[in-house]
Protein backbone atom coordinates (compact mmCIF):
# COMPACT_ATOMS: atom_id res chain seq x y z
CA UNK A 1 0.00 0.00 0.00
CA UNK A 2 2.63 2.84 0.87
CA UNK A 3 5.20 1.74 -2.10
CA UNK A 4 2.06 2.13 -3.90
CA UNK A 5 0.60 5.74 -2.88
CA UNK A 6 3.93 7.04 -2.92
CA UNK A 7 4.76 6.08 -6.71
CA UNK A 8 1.16 7.85 -7.39
CA UNK A 9 2.24 11.23 -5.60
CA UNK A 10 5.54 10.64 -7.65
CA UNK A 11 2.96 10.64 -10.98
CA UNK A 12 1.63 13.74 -10.01
CA UNK A 13 2.62 16.71 -12.77
CA UNK A 14 1.78 19.18 -9.95
CA UNK A 15 0.09 21.19 -12.83
CA UNK A 16 -0.40 25.24 -12.48
CA UNK A 17 -4.21 24.18 -13.37
CA UNK A 18 -5.04 21.49 -11.66
CA UNK A 19 -7.75 20.32 -13.30
CA UNK A 20 -8.10 17.51 -10.81
CA UNK A 21 -9.04 20.60 -8.47
CA UNK A 22 -11.09 21.85 -10.25
CA UNK A 23 -13.38 18.77 -10.86
CA UNK A 24 -14.10 18.13 -6.85
CA UNK A 25 -17.14 19.49 -5.87
CA UNK A 26 -15.37 20.88 -2.75
CA UNK A 27 -11.98 21.77 -4.76
CA UNK A 28 -9.89 19.98 -2.24
CA UNK A 29 -6.39 21.19 -2.88
CA UNK A 30 -4.76 18.06 -4.30
CA UNK A 31 -1.32 19.37 -5.67
CA UNK A 32 -0.15 20.88 -1.87
CA UNK A 33 -1.45 17.88 -0.01
CA UNK A 34 0.91 15.73 -2.68
CA UNK A 35 3.88 18.22 -2.15
CA UNK A 36 3.51 17.74 1.86
CA UNK A 37 2.38 13.77 1.38
CA UNK A 38 6.15 13.69 -0.51
CA UNK A 39 7.84 16.12 1.75
CA UNK A 40 6.42 13.49 4.82
CA UNK A 41 4.82 16.32 6.25
CA UNK A 42 1.38 13.75 6.97
CA UNK A 43 -0.10 15.86 9.55
CA UNK A 44 -0.29 19.12 7.44
CA UNK A 45 -1.55 17.48 4.89
CA UNK A 46 -4.43 15.60 6.94
CA UNK A 47 -5.01 18.90 8.59
CA UNK A 48 -5.23 20.36 5.01
CA UNK A 49 -8.10 17.99 4.08
CA UNK A 50 -9.84 17.88 7.37
CA UNK A 51 -9.96 21.84 7.02
CA UNK A 52 -10.90 21.37 3.40
CA UNK A 53 -13.67 18.77 4.19
CA UNK A 54 -14.61 17.35 7.55
CA UNK A 55 -15.66 14.09 5.24
CA UNK A 56 -12.63 13.67 3.57
CA UNK A 57 -11.48 10.35 5.37
CA UNK A 58 -15.36 8.85 4.13
CA UNK A 59 -14.89 10.54 0.32
CA UNK A 60 -11.47 9.43 -0.62
CA UNK A 61 -12.96 5.92 -0.08
CA UNK A 62 -17.12 6.43 -1.32
CA UNK A 63 -16.38 9.38 -3.77
CA UNK A 64 -16.92 8.85 -7.49
CA UNK A 65 -13.47 9.64 -8.49
CA UNK A 66 -13.31 8.36 -11.83
CA UNK A 67 -16.07 11.29 -12.73
CA UNK A 68 -14.06 13.61 -10.22
CA UNK A 69 -10.68 14.01 -9.03
CA UNK A 70 -8.95 11.34 -11.41
CA UNK A 71 -11.84 11.99 -14.24
CA UNK A 72 -9.98 15.28 -14.54
CA UNK A 73 -6.18 14.28 -14.12
CA UNK A 74 -4.57 15.49 -17.14
CA UNK A 75 -2.18 12.07 -17.21
CA UNK A 76 -5.55 10.58 -17.74
CA UNK A 77 -5.71 12.16 -21.18
CA UNK A 78 -3.13 9.71 -22.40
CA UNK A 79 -2.37 7.07 -19.80
CA UNK A 80 -3.21 6.03 -16.69
CA UNK A 81 -4.59 9.46 -14.36
CA UNK A 82 -3.22 9.74 -10.70
CA UNK A 83 -4.81 8.24 -7.73
CA UNK A 84 -5.41 11.38 -5.25
CA UNK A 85 -7.93 8.65 -4.06
CA UNK A 86 -5.21 6.27 -2.44
CA UNK A 87 -3.05 9.37 -0.92
CA UNK A 88 -5.99 10.87 0.27
CA UNK A 89 -7.82 7.74 2.05
CA UNK A 90 -3.81 6.84 3.97
CA UNK A 91 -3.46 10.56 4.84
CA UNK A 92 -7.22 10.95 6.19
CA UNK A 93 -7.14 7.69 8.12
CA UNK A 94 -4.09 8.79 9.61
CA UNK A 95 -5.26 11.97 10.48
CA UNK A 96 -8.53 11.17 12.28
CA UNK A 97 -6.96 9.54 14.86
CA UNK A 98 -4.09 11.84 15.73
CA UNK A 99 -5.43 15.13 15.40
CA UNK A 100 -5.40 17.53 17.95
CA UNK A 101 -9.16 18.43 18.73
CA UNK A 102 -8.67 22.47 20.26
CA UNK A 103 -11.50 24.17 21.20
CA UNK A 104 -11.89 27.65 20.74
CA UNK A 105 -13.49 30.31 22.68
CA UNK A 106 -17.33 29.18 23.41
CA UNK A 107 -19.72 31.37 21.85
CA UNK A 108 -22.97 32.65 23.52
CA UNK A 109 -25.29 31.40 20.91
CA UNK A 110 -26.17 27.87 20.11
CA UNK A 111 -26.98 25.73 17.26
CA UNK A 112 -29.07 22.96 16.87
CA UNK A 113 -28.39 20.28 14.03
CA UNK A 114 -30.99 18.05 12.68
CA UNK A 115 -29.97 15.29 10.94
CA UNK A 116 -26.41 13.49 11.42
CA UNK A 117 -25.56 12.36 7.88
CA UNK A 118 -22.65 14.07 6.18
CA UNK A 119 -24.28 17.12 5.86
CA UNK A 120 -25.10 17.40 9.20
CA UNK A 121 -21.93 16.19 10.44
CA UNK A 122 -20.15 18.83 8.61
CA UNK A 123 -21.94 21.90 9.92
CA UNK A 124 -21.63 20.32 13.03
CA UNK A 125 -17.93 19.99 12.95
CA UNK A 126 -17.54 23.24 11.08
CA UNK A 127 -19.15 25.23 13.61
CA UNK A 128 -17.74 23.68 16.41
CA UNK A 129 -14.16 24.44 15.42
CA UNK A 130 -15.96 28.30 15.60
CA UNK A 131 -16.43 28.33 19.01
CA UNK A 132 -20.81 27.46 18.80
CA UNK A 133 -21.95 25.11 21.32
CA UNK A 134 -23.91 22.05 18.94
CA UNK A 135 -26.49 20.02 20.05
CA UNK A 136 -27.06 17.08 16.98
CA UNK A 137 -30.21 15.39 16.74
CA UNK A 138 -30.39 12.00 14.96
CA UNK A 139 -33.60 10.03 14.83
CA UNK A 140 -31.34 7.06 14.30
CA UNK A 141 -29.56 5.06 16.75
CA UNK A 142 -26.37 5.65 15.82
CA UNK A 143 -24.52 8.50 13.38
CA UNK A 144 -24.09 8.99 9.83
CA UNK A 145 -27.11 8.85 7.70
CA UNK A 146 -26.99 6.59 4.73
CA UNK A 147 -23.23 5.92 5.24
CA UNK A 148 -24.51 4.07 8.16
CA UNK A 149 -27.17 2.30 7.25
CA UNK A 150 -26.84 3.02 3.22
CA UNK A 151 -23.52 1.61 2.76
CA UNK A 152 -22.19 -1.84 3.01
CA UNK A 153 -19.16 -2.64 5.82
CA UNK A 154 -17.25 -3.93 3.00
CA UNK A 155 -17.19 -0.65 1.11
CA UNK A 156 -16.79 1.61 4.26
CA UNK A 157 -16.38 0.15 7.87
CA UNK A 158 -18.66 1.75 10.10
CA UNK A 159 -15.50 1.68 12.67
CA UNK A 160 -15.07 5.54 10.48
CA UNK A 161 -18.16 6.52 11.69
CA UNK A 162 -17.56 5.47 15.30
CA UNK A 163 -13.84 7.47 15.26
CA UNK A 164 -15.82 10.41 13.44
CA UNK A 165 -18.37 10.75 16.48
CA UNK A 166 -15.39 10.33 18.88
CA UNK A 167 -13.71 13.42 17.41
CA UNK A 168 -16.96 14.71 17.41
CA UNK A 169 -17.45 14.75 21.23
CA UNK A 170 -13.73 15.91 21.24
CA UNK A 171 -15.06 18.89 19.78
CA UNK A 172 -17.98 19.41 22.42
CA UNK A 173 -20.55 18.51 20.11
CA UNK A 174 -23.45 17.16 21.71
CA UNK A 175 -25.29 14.31 19.93
CA UNK A 176 -28.61 13.10 20.89
CA UNK A 177 -29.36 10.03 19.01
CA UNK A 178 -32.85 8.27 18.95
CA UNK A 179 -34.28 12.17 18.70
CA UNK A 180 -37.10 13.08 16.34
CA UNK A 181 -37.27 16.60 15.63
CA UNK A 182 -41.33 16.75 13.97
CA UNK A 183 -42.64 14.41 16.46
CA UNK A 184 -41.83 14.78 20.34
CA UNK A 185 -39.80 17.83 19.66
CA UNK A 186 -40.60 20.90 17.60
CA UNK A 187 -38.36 23.18 15.77
CA UNK A 188 -40.15 25.72 16.92
CA UNK A 189 -39.12 24.14 20.54
CA UNK A 190 -35.66 24.46 19.33
CA UNK A 191 -36.01 27.90 19.13
CA UNK A 192 -38.01 28.75 22.30
CA UNK A 193 -35.30 26.69 24.30
CA UNK A 194 -32.39 29.04 22.60
CA UNK A 195 -31.16 27.98 19.66
CA UNK A 196 -30.00 30.87 17.55
CA UNK A 197 -30.00 29.21 14.45
CA UNK A 198 -31.16 25.81 13.16
CA UNK A 199 -29.25 23.42 10.45
CA UNK A 200 -31.53 20.78 8.76
CA UNK A 201 -29.49 18.22 7.26
CA UNK A 202 -32.06 14.94 7.00
CA UNK A 203 -31.19 13.92 3.72
CA UNK A 204 -33.28 11.80 1.42
CA UNK A 205 -33.78 8.17 3.29
CA UNK A 206 -37.15 7.61 1.94
CA UNK A 207 -37.04 5.19 -1.11
CA UNK A 208 -38.66 6.00 -4.66
CA UNK A 209 -41.06 3.71 -5.73
CA UNK A 210 -42.35 2.92 -9.18
CA UNK A 211 -45.68 2.70 -8.30
CA UNK A 212 -46.51 0.00 -10.09
CA UNK A 213 -48.61 -3.27 -9.21
CA UNK A 214 -47.34 -5.81 -6.95
CA UNK A 215 -44.72 -3.24 -4.79
CA UNK A 216 -46.56 -4.32 -1.58
CA UNK A 217 -46.37 -8.02 -2.11
CA UNK A 218 -44.08 -10.33 0.68
CA UNK A 219 -41.11 -10.90 -2.08
CA UNK A 220 -40.57 -7.50 -2.83
CA UNK A 221 -38.33 -5.04 -0.88
CA UNK A 222 -36.83 -1.62 -1.00
CA UNK A 223 -33.13 -1.35 -1.64
CA UNK A 224 -32.25 1.35 1.15
CA UNK A 225 -34.52 -1.11 3.32
CA UNK A 226 -32.22 -4.20 2.36
CA UNK A 227 -29.15 -2.34 3.12
CA UNK A 228 -29.98 -1.40 6.78
CA UNK A 229 -30.32 -4.43 7.35
CA UNK A 230 -29.55 -7.05 5.37
CA UNK A 231 -29.25 -9.94 8.18
CA UNK A 232 -32.75 -9.53 8.52
CA UNK A 233 -34.10 -10.49 5.28
CA UNK A 234 -33.74 -13.96 3.44
CA UNK A 235 -34.12 -13.31 -0.42
CA UNK A 236 -33.26 -16.33 -1.58
CA UNK A 237 -31.21 -17.75 -4.43
CA UNK A 238 -32.71 -15.87 -7.09
CA UNK A 239 -32.79 -11.93 -6.97
CA UNK A 240 -33.95 -9.47 -9.15
CA UNK A 241 -32.83 -5.80 -8.58
CA UNK A 242 -34.58 -2.98 -10.22
CA UNK A 243 -32.02 -0.50 -11.12
CA UNK A 244 -28.24 0.16 -11.77
CA UNK A 245 -26.81 3.35 -9.39
CA UNK A 246 -24.53 2.54 -6.90
CA UNK A 247 -27.27 1.72 -4.01
CA UNK A 248 -28.22 -0.89 -6.40
CA UNK A 249 -24.97 -2.36 -7.09
CA UNK A 250 -24.70 -2.56 -3.12
CA UNK A 251 -27.78 -4.16 -2.94
CA UNK A 252 -26.72 -6.40 -5.50
CA UNK A 253 -23.15 -7.24 -3.71
CA UNK A 254 -24.62 -7.41 -0.40
CA UNK A 255 -26.75 -10.27 -1.70
CA UNK A 256 -24.65 -12.42 -3.37
CA UNK A 257 -22.30 -12.10 0.37
CA UNK A 258 -25.43 -12.96 2.22
CA UNK A 259 -26.08 -16.26 0.10
CA UNK A 260 -28.03 -14.98 -2.96
CA UNK A 261 -26.54 -17.29 -5.82
CA UNK A 262 -28.12 -15.73 -8.84
CA UNK A 263 -28.36 -11.82 -8.62
CA UNK A 264 -29.13 -9.71 -11.64
CA UNK A 265 -29.69 -5.46 -12.00
CA UNK A 266 -32.01 -5.03 -14.77
CA UNK A 267 -32.46 -1.19 -16.31
CA UNK A 268 -34.65 0.00 -19.14
CA UNK A 269 -32.17 2.09 -21.06
CA UNK A 270 -28.12 0.92 -21.90
CA UNK A 271 -27.19 3.32 -19.41
CA UNK A 272 -25.65 2.93 -16.09
CA UNK A 273 -25.64 5.41 -13.27
CA UNK A 274 -23.22 3.56 -11.42
CA UNK A 275 -19.71 3.99 -11.54
CA UNK A 276 -17.65 1.92 -13.81
CA UNK A 277 -15.51 1.16 -11.24
CA UNK A 278 -18.60 -0.41 -9.00
CA UNK A 279 -20.24 -2.15 -11.98
CA UNK A 280 -16.62 -4.24 -12.39
CA UNK A 281 -16.58 -4.79 -8.58
CA UNK A 282 -20.39 -6.01 -8.84
CA UNK A 283 -19.27 -8.19 -12.03
CA UNK A 284 -16.14 -9.95 -10.08
CA UNK A 285 -18.73 -10.82 -7.58
CA UNK A 286 -20.89 -12.68 -9.91
CA UNK A 287 -23.69 -10.11 -10.25
CA UNK A 288 -25.25 -10.20 -14.21
CA UNK A 289 -26.62 -6.81 -16.03
CA UNK A 290 -29.49 -6.99 -18.18
CA UNK A 291 -30.58 -4.08 -20.12
CA UNK A 292 -33.38 -2.70 -22.51
CA UNK A 293 -36.24 -4.07 -19.87
CA UNK A 294 -38.81 -1.77 -19.01
CA UNK A 295 -40.70 -2.85 -15.35
CA UNK A 296 -44.43 -3.20 -16.21
CA UNK A 297 -45.49 -5.28 -12.81
CA UNK A 298 -44.33 -7.85 -10.17
CA UNK A 299 -46.01 -10.86 -9.37
CA UNK A 300 -45.19 -13.65 -6.80
CA UNK A 301 -43.12 -15.26 -9.43
CA UNK A 302 -40.85 -12.07 -10.10
CA UNK A 303 -41.28 -9.04 -12.20
CA UNK A 304 -42.66 -8.86 -15.07
CA UNK A 305 -41.04 -6.29 -17.96
CA UNK A 306 -41.33 -5.58 -21.70
CA UNK A 307 -38.68 -5.72 -23.91
CA UNK A 308 -36.90 -2.28 -25.45
CA UNK A 309 -36.47 -2.02 -28.98
CA UNK A 310 -33.66 0.07 -29.83
CA UNK A 311 -32.27 1.81 -32.71
CA UNK A 312 -28.57 2.55 -33.64
CA UNK A 313 -27.89 4.93 -31.44
CA UNK A 314 -29.12 2.93 -28.58
CA UNK A 315 -31.92 4.90 -28.33
CA UNK A 316 -35.44 3.18 -27.86
CA UNK A 317 -37.74 3.26 -30.08
CA UNK A 318 -40.73 1.57 -28.75
CA UNK A 319 -41.26 -2.22 -26.83
CA UNK A 320 -42.34 -5.58 -28.08
CA UNK A 321 -45.81 -6.48 -27.32
CA UNK A 322 -44.85 -10.14 -25.37
CA UNK A 323 -44.32 -9.48 -21.24
CA UNK A 324 -41.63 -11.02 -19.89
CA UNK A 325 -41.77 -12.74 -16.64
CA UNK A 326 -38.77 -13.12 -15.23
CA UNK A 327 -38.25 -15.86 -12.19
CA UNK A 328 -37.29 -14.17 -9.06
CA UNK A 329 -37.18 -15.04 -4.90
CA UNK A 330 -37.14 -11.60 -4.56
CA UNK A 331 -37.09 -8.47 -6.41
CA UNK A 332 -35.67 -5.54 -5.10
CA UNK A 333 -36.27 -1.69 -5.99
CA UNK A 334 -33.36 0.47 -5.83
CA UNK A 335 -34.36 3.43 -8.50
CA UNK A 336 -32.94 6.68 -6.11
CA UNK A 337 -34.47 8.36 -2.72
CA UNK A 338 -36.60 11.47 -1.61
CA UNK A 339 -36.37 13.25 1.45
CA UNK A 340 -39.10 12.94 3.95
CA UNK A 341 -41.48 15.56 4.60
CA UNK A 342 -42.32 15.20 8.62
CA UNK A 343 -40.37 18.23 9.22
CA UNK A 344 -42.68 19.98 6.64
CA UNK A 345 -45.58 18.78 8.02
CA UNK A 346 -44.88 19.58 11.48
CA UNK A 347 -43.26 23.29 11.09
CA UNK A 348 -45.03 26.21 10.01
CA UNK A 349 -43.15 29.07 7.29
CA UNK A 350 -41.07 25.57 6.26
CA UNK A 351 -41.69 25.17 2.44
CA UNK A 352 -40.88 23.07 -0.25
CA UNK A 353 -40.14 22.94 -3.42
CA UNK A 354 -41.91 21.80 -6.92
CA UNK A 355 -39.83 19.08 -6.78
CA UNK A 356 -40.81 18.03 -3.02
CA UNK A 357 -36.82 19.22 -1.98
CA UNK A 358 -36.87 21.91 1.20
CA UNK A 359 -36.97 25.34 -0.35
CA UNK A 360 -33.58 27.54 0.39
CA UNK A 361 -32.54 30.91 -0.92
CA UNK A 362 -28.58 31.65 -2.18
CA UNK A 363 -27.94 31.52 1.40
CA UNK A 364 -28.94 28.46 2.03
CA UNK A 365 -31.20 29.49 4.79
CA UNK A 366 -35.12 27.93 4.19
CA UNK A 367 -38.71 29.91 4.04
CA UNK A 368 -38.16 29.95 8.02
CA UNK A 369 -36.20 32.64 9.23
CA UNK A 370 -32.58 30.77 11.08
CA UNK A 371 -33.48 27.72 9.85
CA UNK A 372 -30.50 26.37 7.46
CA UNK A 373 -30.50 23.26 5.34
CA UNK A 374 -28.04 21.63 2.85
CA UNK A 375 -27.09 18.57 1.16
CA UNK A 376 -29.69 15.82 -0.12
CA UNK A 377 -33.28 17.09 1.65
CA UNK A 378 -32.24 20.29 -0.76
CA UNK A 379 -30.64 18.85 -3.70
CA UNK A 380 -32.34 15.15 -4.12
CA UNK A 381 -29.82 11.94 -4.18
CA UNK A 382 -26.40 13.33 -4.73
CA UNK A 383 -22.96 12.24 -3.54
CA UNK A 384 -21.04 12.41 -0.12
CA UNK A 385 -19.02 15.31 -1.64
CA UNK A 386 -21.93 16.91 -2.59
CA UNK A 387 -23.77 17.04 0.56
CA UNK A 388 -20.36 18.54 2.38
CA UNK A 389 -20.01 21.46 -0.60
CA UNK A 390 -23.65 22.70 0.57
CA UNK A 391 -23.21 21.94 4.09
CA UNK A 392 -19.82 24.23 4.28
CA UNK A 393 -21.57 26.82 2.55
CA UNK A 394 -24.47 26.87 5.03
CA UNK A 395 -22.04 26.78 8.19
CA UNK A 396 -20.60 29.70 6.91
CA UNK A 397 -24.15 31.57 6.43
CA UNK A 398 -25.28 30.36 9.60
CA UNK A 399 -22.28 31.99 11.06
CA UNK A 400 -23.26 35.69 9.19
CA UNK A 401 -27.25 35.04 10.46
CA UNK A 402 -25.70 35.10 14.14
CA UNK A 403 -23.33 37.77 14.20
CA UNK A 404 -25.39 39.86 11.61
CA UNK A 405 -28.42 39.34 14.72
CA UNK A 406 -25.94 39.71 17.22
CA UNK A 407 -25.59 43.61 16.15
CA UNK A 408 -28.83 43.79 16.17
CA UNK A 409 -29.71 43.15 19.10
CA UNK A 410 -26.83 45.21 20.78
CA UNK A 411 -27.89 48.26 18.64
CA UNK A 412 -31.31 47.63 20.30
Amino acid sequence: MALHIVAEAIRCLNCKKPRCQQGCPVHTPIPTVIRLFKENRLMEAGEMLFENNPMSAVCAIVCNHEKQCAGNCVRGIKETPVHFSSIEEYVSDMYLDRMTVTRPERKQKRVAVIGCGPAGMTVAIKLAQRGYPVTVFEWKGKIGGLLQYGIPEFRLPKSYLDRYQARMEEMGITIRTNTTIGSVLMIDELFRDGYASIFVGTGAEKPRTLGLEGESLGNVLFGLNYLANPKGHKLGDRVAIIGMGNAAIDVARTALRNGSRHVTLYARSKNVTASSSEVSYAELDGAEFVFGMQIEKITDEGPVFKRAIFDENDQITGYEEAPVQVQADSTIISISQVPRHKLVRTTDGLNLTDHGLLAVDENYMTTKPGVFAAGDVVTGAKTVVHAVDGAKKAAEAMIRYMEENEVQEDIK
